[in-house]
């Protein structure tokens, strides 16, 4: 005769260690929810700096800043010497003819064709003004479209107008000079005054006060 088997019971668990883990299941739940909704919005935040990034790269790239540095500045710099060198040049030659005619003798029979010789070739001299003048508009073209760039630059990059800097006296001075002189339709420094300035006749201490910066820079004002 054979006993029947006894049925298993269930292990009996106490109720408040199955309340604490029903309680860490939910707390689970709701932490993995949470750190899913941080990871999507952390994920859309950085998603869009990258546009943003990127929207930034384009622009600077249109704004091809290589041909700023090594073909815009460069033809005006170059632009600018050419100016030097032409205006040197030409004042040389029209001093040079000028300097000519001074000289020469009055009774000679062949004076008149000396003069026109040299006057034509102060006249030829001052064609350089019209060359100038070309060069001047390709530089100021080359300024506004850099101004242009970097206006577009500082947009792409949300940057704000801020303040300019404070300029020291030196960089005020200098301002002073190119905005005062030469004056436009105005006032223009007479010749005596330069050469009063700069004469020899005057003594020491009169030179060291006639000659200061102060009346340099008056001579333009």
């Amino acid at each position: 005769m054979t006993l029947a088997a006894a049925p298993k019971s269930e292990p009996e668990f106490d109720p408040m260690l199955q309340t604490a883990m029903r309680t860490s299941e939910e707390l689970v739940s709701l932490m993995n929810a949470f750190f899913v909704r941080l990871d999507t919005r952390r994920s859309g935040d950085f998603i869009s700096i990258a546009d943003e990034i990127n929207k930034a790269k384009t622009e600077i790239r249109s704004l091809r800043p290589q041909d700023i540095s090594e073909t815009r500045l460069p033809t005006a710099g170059a632009e600018l010497l050419a100016i030097t060198r032409d205006t040197e040049n030409a004042t040389n030659v029209i001093m040079t003819a000028a300097e000519t005619m001074l000289g020469l003798d009055a009774s000679a029979p062949d004076v008149k064709d000396r003069v026109d010789d040299e006057v034509m070739k102060i006249f030829e001299a001052c064609s350089f003004q019209d060359i100038t003048g070309q060069r001047v508009s390709k530089i100021v073209q080359v300024l506004t479209q850099i101004e242009q760039r970097v206006s577009r630059l500082a947009e792409a990059i949300g940057l704000d107008d801020a303040s300019p800097p404070e300029l020291t006296a030196e960089e005020k001075r200098q301002r002073d000079l190119l905005l005062n002189g030469p004056a436009i339709g105005g006032p223009e420094t007479q010749q005596a005054d330069i050469d009063n300035l700069f004469s020899s006749d005057v003594t020491a201490a009169d030179a060291d006060k006639q000659n200061s910066q102060d009346d340099i820079d008056a001579l333009f004002d």
